[in-house]
């Protein structure tokens, strides 16, 4: 709990996990709803309207190569070893070779956009890292100038709400009432939640404006009996895109997506 979080422990777990099967689906939903919506280019192939992308902490790279699929050049840092070698797995399985991988820290990157050594770039990627740090606010303001003026955050992160209310689901206090939340070190359960609320007030309006808040698995994970978990997966995931930016539903997401776009 004292340190930033590395997955060389952990990293295959991850795929399955975290990514695989209907989690993954309906996070890959949600995100390209929201892209489609309020950043479209980053969906729209072409060497014309090819971007500069960095998925900060971007572990296997999932959404960041599913992009770079799309014709924009992308680079990829991340502190594990492990999971910079599955990230290379996966785009070598998707036939991807515009790929910079770089084993960093996104404090690292930062520092060199600030010292002039690389540009900015027209879109960061920095999904599900935030809830592992142990400086969440130094974090937001390190991805400030990875964003060029004018360019796109897509930020996600693990909610504090969503865990709280899981926990009331099976009949228990939550431990993070209590100040006692400590998650085993071995669990692939973020480390320190975040509430929206002090996530959006971290965006100071003179150098961001938010141009989408979605929820992710805003109902899913909260499915305990058989009965409803029979839902078929296509009426699930239509209902997820239906409700993923509709409050209360929004605010219980296990995850929030944010994308902002910088001003200044």
């Amino acid at each position: 709990m004292d340190r930033d979080r590395n997955f060389d422990d952990l990293a295959p777990r991850f795929a399955n996990n975290i990514y695989g099967g209907l989690k993954g689906a309906l996070r890959l939903a949600v995100l390209e709803q929201d892209f489609q919506q309020f950043f479209p280019q980053a969906l729209i192939a072409g060497s014309n309207q090819a971007l500069r992308i960095l998925d900060a902490g971007g572990g296997q790279g999932q959404f960041g190569l599913h992009l770079c699929a799309h014709g924009h050049s992308l680079v990829l840092c991340d502190i594990s070893a492990q999971m910079l070698e599955l990230a290379r797995a996966n785009a070598l399985a998707k036939g991807i070779s515009d790929v910079d991988f770089r084993q960093c820290s996104i404090q690292q990157m930062s520092a060199q956009v600030g010292n002039g050594e690389v540009e900015a770039y027209d879109l960061v990627l920095c999904h599900a890292v935030l809830e592992w740090v142990v400086d969440q606010q130094g974090l937001i303001e390190a991805l400030l100038p990875l964003v060029r003026v004018g360019g796109i955050l897509s930020l996600t992160f693990y909610n504090r709400h969503g865990l709280i209310m899981k926990n009331l689901l099976r009949g228990q206090r939550p431990p993070i009432l209590d100040a006692a939340y400590k998650p085993n070190p071995g669990s692939l359960t973020p480390t320190r939640p975040l509430d929206p609320v002090q996530v959006l007030q971290a965006f100071k309006a003179e150098q961001w404006v938010i141009l989408c808040h979605s929820g992710i698995r805003v109902f899913h994970d909260f499915l305990l009996s058989p009965e409803s978990r029979a839902m078929a997966e296509e009426a699930l995931i239509r209902l997820e895109l239906e409700l993923s930016r509709q409050e209360p539903y929004r605010s219980l997401g296990r995850y929030q997506h944010l994308l902002a776009q910088r001003l200044c």
